[in-house]
């Protein structure tokens, strides 16, 4: 299925019937908090499998964040041949683990300063990207700002920041070029 920029994939409480594969494009899931803030939970990227549920319904919504193309499956579909195919649940376990993984390691980062979270950032897209040099973020610094916690104003003040120390270089508003390494690296541990 194809999905345009800001378009939603399904929603929060909704059923969650299906599995979602991500071909090309990028897709945030997010919560609305009582007080109308945006709190970004994930981004997935290709490759990335999301809609993974514990119960029946989905706990957060899901968007395009840029125009996608997605691969949905029925979950149904899914469990029962794992049922039987032993590396389709091997599989389905190890997305499981990974799932968690990353929500705790994103718990963790919301304790850090602006600074530690947004060099965390920066390296996790570069090592989920596979680039060493740069990356290309295909999010907004609005997203970022929602998925880190913090203002976007925020952000863009620690890009800055960055780009001034010589850590990065701002090629254009979504390509980052990644010039010390270690130095973000020091910030996120």
């Amino acid at each position: 299925m194809r999905f345009g920029r800001n378009e939603e994939i399904y929603g929060e409480d909704e059923p969650a019937e299906f599995l979602y594969q991500i071909v090309t494009g990028a897709v945030r899931t997010y919560r609305m908090l009582d007080d109308g803030r945006r709190q970004i939970v994930a981004f997935y990227l290709p490759g990335d499998i999301f809609g993974v549920e514990a119960g029946e319904a989905h706990l957060a919504s899901a968007e395009a964040v840029n125009d996608s193309q997605v691969l949905v499956v029925k979950r149904a579909s899914a469990m029962a041949r794992a049922e039987l195919q032993r590396d389709l649940s091997k599989q389905l376990w190890m997305l499981a683990v990974r799932e968690l993984q990353r929500v705790q390691q994103h718990s963790l980062a919301l304790i850090k300063s602006a600074d530690e979270r947004v060099a965390g950032f920066l390296l996790e897209m570069a090592g989920r990207c596979g680039s060493s040099a740069s990356v290309d973020l295909p999010m907004s610094r609005q997203d970022i700002a929602d998925y880190l916690g913090l203002t976007i104003e925020t952000v863009s003040r620690t890009f800055t920041q960055f780009a001034q120390s010589g850590m990065i270089a701002l090629e254009t508003s979504r390509r980052v070029q990644l010039r010390n390494r270690v130095a973000l690296g020091r910030l996120n541990a």
